[in-house]
């Protein structure tokens, strides 16, 4: 298993890491805690990528 730090889960996701905290915090993207720091499974990121990414292009699609 694959672990990102903050700022390489920010760097893919190309949002900020304050989002990216925001996300782990509100328990939308799992981690856990290493030390003072985060890791995310590679893999939870590509999941809610997947997830999000199909729900905007839905919404998106409305007239």
């Amino acid at each position: 298993m694959v672990f990102l730090t903050v700022a390489e889960v920010a760097a893919v996701m190309r949002v900020s890491k304050m989002t990216v905290y925001r996300l782990v915090h509100s328990g939308h993207l799992p981690a856990i805690r290493v030390g003072r720091s985060f890791r995310v499974p590679e893999q939870a990121v590509q999941e809610y990528l997947r997830e999000n990414f199909t729900e905007s292009i839905e919404s998106t699609d409305r007239p």
